[in-house]
């Protein structure tokens, strides 16, 4: 669907008389002598250009683009329009409005008097020649005022354009249309359901794509769907939508909330809009959590667990299972330490229930403001572990490493590839006056490293790669002294108190042979260091040799 179809769409959804794109002004519909605009801004010449170009007719292509009026029609995906066109030396004005005109309330309060309404909006937006008025229409009644020029679901936000955002200009939430979501009875439900029955992570609803899921790190369309136009991609997405969230999204473009399909899973969502239209992806979070001992954690992983202070920080990119290995370990502590733990997530993802701990979990956006904000307040909550769900920005780190200093666990993420890097990240977020001091703060409290990486197994499933730095007295001198890159070194031969290369946990996994060899080296950073590690097992296929 062209970006003029995102506009041209109003046209039919409002039941207007006209729409209106001239360079230089809002994009507006037209309702007898009321103008409404439905874009933020001024639609810059190109854009207006570029609207043109995708519905001229190619035999008219050259007549178009000189001064003068013309006129067409075009068959969009809403409806046949009449498009009048009037370019001038320095704008071009379109004019589109319905082959057949609507029967709105305006019409239908109108005298038999057979008298014709002036053609006024078109004529001031001057889009059309004087012998084809823009959209004839009857006049109102005295004694019954106009209709508003906007229909019930007047708050559809189309796709953006370029540099304009399309969004009409209302107060009240998006789509009041479609009703908050009750998890079970929403449009999306049977793809998610759907996603759970095929054992995927994510599933992807995307303008102008079929739908979409990923199992086992792979891509696959789901069976006998088709390409999706953005009305069917909004009302599936606001299906499962809170209104709330509609408002943020449609202030913003994107958004991030949590929905619950009950006793079967919790998903993970995120709302965006590109140059198609609007788009949403859900990961699946299982209402089970997965154990320390399902997941295989090691046993320095669990030991850090026991800690009555200090920092520990799981890293990865996106999807690597960072949120499932800190579930884990919360609920290894909820089973054995009586514990107050506070979470702080956007959104929650995995729901502790108390066991021996008191767990209290709170969502950036609906419970608190931002991730430094919680923090602040969680040292006058008495907790004795914060999970900090993103440690986005400097305040939000400055407040944690403090926090663990004074007496608190406190857990992390980054988004980093491995723990080496992980320090430096955090030290160079910090002005260079001040990392000096947030070096030795840093190796007097930071107690762990996690990074990880998820792998294929063989025969279906994924499996996490795990690489783990221990701050021993050695390791926190090497921070304190700014020379983390012998860090590195330290964790080769830090094997006996549970450190781990991601290498080494590469070859271990090729070893058990729960991964294949082609996998492991995709997933290697140095890949170098595993060929060799690879040689010197008798594991290096040929395929890898060159």
């Amino acid at each position: 669907m062209g970006k003029i179809d995102s506009l041209i769409k109003h046209l039919y959804e409002f039941k207007a008389e006209g729409l209106g794109i001239r360079s230089d002004r809002q994009v507006v519909l037209f309702n007898g002598a009321e103008q409404q605009p439905i874009t933020a801004q001024p639609l810059a010449a190109p854009h207006v250009e570029l609207l043109l170009g995708e519905i001229v007719p190619i035999e008219q292509l050259e007549s178009c683009a000189t001064v003068g009026k013309h006129n067409f029609t075009y068959d969009s995906p809403f409806g046949r329009a009449k498009v009048l066109v009037n370019r001038e030396a320095n704008s071009l004005n379109i004019f589109l409005k319905p082959s057949e005109p609507f029967m709105s309330s305006r019409a239908a309060a109108a005298t038999d008097s057979g008298a014709k309404a002036s053609s006024a909006p078109a004529a001031s937006f001057e889009p059309a020649p004087p012998a084809q008025p823009a959209a004839p229409a009857q006049p109102a009644a005295p004694a019954q005022p106009a209709a508003p020029a906007q229909p019930a679901d007047s708050q559809t936000s189309p796709a953006a354009l370029p540099v304009a955002q399309v969004r009409p200009v209302a107060e009240d939430d998006p789509r009041s249309d479609i009703p908050e979501p009750t998890p079970g009875n929403c449009a999306l439900d049977p793809y998610l359901k759907y996603l759970i029955k095929q054992k995927g992570s994510d599933l992807y609803v995307c303008t102008s794509k079929p739908p979409i899921i990923r199992r086992d790190g792979d891509l696959e369309v789901i069976d006998n769907q088709g390409p999706m136009g953005d009305s069917q991609v909004e009302e599936l997405l606001f299906s499962v939508t809170p209104m709330r969230h509609r408002r943020s999204f449609r202030e913003t473009n994107d958004v991030d909330f949590a929905y619950e399909l009950p006793g079967i899973a919790r998903f993970r969502a995120n709302l965006f809009r590109d140059r198609n239209g609007m788009g949403g992806i859900f990961r699946q979070i299982p209402n089970d959590i997965l154990t320390a001992e399902a997941l295989n954690l090691p046993k320095c992983i669990l030991e850090l667990c026991h800690l009555p202070k200090g920092l520990i920080v799981v890293t990865g990119p996106t999807g690597s299972g960072k949120s499932t290995t800190l579930a884990a370990m919360v609920d290894y502590i909820n089973r054995v330490r009586p514990c107050h733990i506070i979470t702080i997530e956007d959104p929650i993802e995995f729901v502790h229930p108390d066991k021996r701990c008191v767990i209290n979990q709170r969502e950036v956006g609906s419970h608190t403001d931002g991730f430094k904000q919680a923090l602040r307040a969680a040292l006058r909550e008495d907790p004795d572990i914060v999970l900090v769900g993103e440690m986005r920005d400097l305040e939000t780190v400055a407040i944690a490493i403090e926090t663990a200093e004074t007496g608190h666990v406190v857990f992390g993420t980054l988004h980093t590839n491995t723990a080496a890097s992980t320090v430096d990240r955090i030290i160079d977020q910090f002005p260079a006056d001040r990392q000096s001091q947030i070096r030795t703060m840093l190796s007097e409290s930071l107690r762990g490293v996690v990074a990880q990486t998820l792998c294929k197994k063989k025969g279906g499933g994924r499996v996490a790669a795990l690489e783990i730095l221990i701050v021993t007295p050695s390791v926190a001198n090497i921070i304190r002294e700014g020379k983390t890159f012998q860090i590195p070194s330290i964790m080769q031969t830090g094997r006996s108190v549970g450190m781990a290369t991601m290498n080494y946990s590469l070859l271990e996994l090729v070893k058990e042979g729960t991964v294949d060899v082609r996998d492991a080296y995709e997933r290697a950073i140095n890949k170098s260091e595993l060929l060799t590690l690879l040689e010197q097992n008798n594991l290096k296929p040929r395929e890898l040799e060159h």
